[in-house]
């Protein structure tokens, strides 16, 4: 953690951000949400309200913007935030072409620099939910609720890191980094597919965190591939997945 993870996350997203444009293309004309590597349907996940009318709702960490458009398609009136300067490129790209008033910033989850308490709901899928440490975002997406104000998050679940060998392969079922003191892990410079910094907390360090901060976890799922999945997805192999749990997510509230 010694190293620059801001600067260096936000070099690998504009680097990668082409790659992003197809799959960008595809989320935005989704019908129904999907969450996740390995794309676990909103009807299951339920991480957004049916009835999103009269909501202010802000995403952290937006990247090309899907999540955003499923948001204002609920009718929420939807403010978005990256680090990626590129990323937003094609999320504005995309809410132009939809004709969808999303406010984009370019800037840093951990300091939005937005009012307080001017949200009713906060989200990250894969965004500050793992690119920035919890201790500073949380705290980030706790000042911008309002009283009752609802966060919910994905990442990857810790077992997926401890199970990740140190040279960035796939998974395996080998133990290969300690699980206590866990703090996430450096890929800048591993052999197979490297990609920048990100962060995590053993499942105890993330309840003690929320507690510490004040929320409270109204939900906690354990996210695996579907069945039909095959291949190998962010250094996961489908096989892997399908029997530990790939991904978590965090459904929390800000007490009225």
């Amino acid at each position: 953690m010694e190293r620059n993870y801001l600067s260096i996350n936000t070099d690998i997203w504009n680097e990668d951000a082409p790659n992003w444009v197809g799959v960008a293309h595809r989320l935005w004309g989704l019908e129904t949400p999907e969450w996740g590597t390995w794309g676990n349907s909103e009807t299951t996940v339920a991480m957004l309200p049916a009835d999103m009318q009269g909501m202010d709702a802000v995403e952290l960490g937006c990247g090309t913007g899907y999540v955003s458009w499923w948001m204002h398609k609920r009718g929420a009136r939807v403010t978005a935030i990256d680090i990626s300067a590129e990323q937003l490129a094609t999320a504005r790209k995309l809410a132009t072409d939809h004709d969808a008033p999303i406010t984009f910033i370019h800037g840093n989850a951990e300091a939005t620099g937005l009012p307080d308490a001017s949200f009713d709901f906060a989200i990250s899928e894969y965004g500050a939910s793992i690119w920035c440490p919890p201790d500073t975002w949380l705290r980030e997406a706790w000042r911008l609720l309002r009283p009752g104000g609802r966060l919910e998050f994905l990442g990857n679940h810790p077992l997926s890191l401890i199970c990740a060998p140190l040279d960035g392969s796939p998974a395996d079922n080998a133990l290969h980094r300690p699980y206590r003191n866990m703090w996430g892990a450096d890929w800048t410079e591993v052999e197979f597919e490297p990609t920048g910094v990100c962060f995590n907390l053993t499942t105890s360090g993330w309840m003690d965190l929320f507690a510490e901060i004040g929320f409270a976890v109204t939900r906690y799922q354990e996210l695996y591939a579907p069945e039909h999945a095959g291949g190998t997805r962010a250094a996961i192999p489908a096989d892997w997945a399908k029997e530990y749990p790939v991904e978590h997510v965090w459904h929390l509230q800000k007490p009225e």
